[in-house]
């Protein structure tokens, strides 16, 4: 019935060629979704970093309070007069300093949307 001999259909394609789709798609990703979020994160812990006593900040919970002392890992912060909790430095989503000015982290997005 078949001829004997003969290849079956070609040769396949070299390994590198095979793996350029994936490739291309992990390049893809890498620019479109993970270095963004790193620079995002780079600059929130930047942020985080450089609060001092008496800047007013925002927690990811919504909750508006000003800085009363710090250490490595958490802040003291009052929320209420006479009311004092102690945060985690990373639940801090907006920094405005004793100057006024908000520090948010920056939103590329926002910005080319305009």
């Amino acid at each position: 019935m078949g001829q004997g001999g003969g290849a079956a259909g070609g040769e396949a394609a070299p390994f590198y060629i095979q793996f350029a789709p994936f490739i291309l798609i992990f390049v893809i990703f890498y620019f479109l979704l993970i270095r963004p979020q790193q620079k995002k994160a780079k600059e929130h812990k930047d942020m985080v970093t450089n609060i001092k006593k008496g800047d007013r900040i925002i927690t990811s919970g919504g909750i508006y309070a000003k800085v009363t002392g710090l250490d490595d890992t958490t802040l003291t912060v009052e929320i209420s007069e006479k009311v004092r909790v102690k945060l985690v430095r990373g639940s801090i989503s907006t920094v405005f300093p004793a100057s006024g000015q908000p520090q948010a982290p920056k939103d590329t997005k926002a910005i080319d949307k305009k």
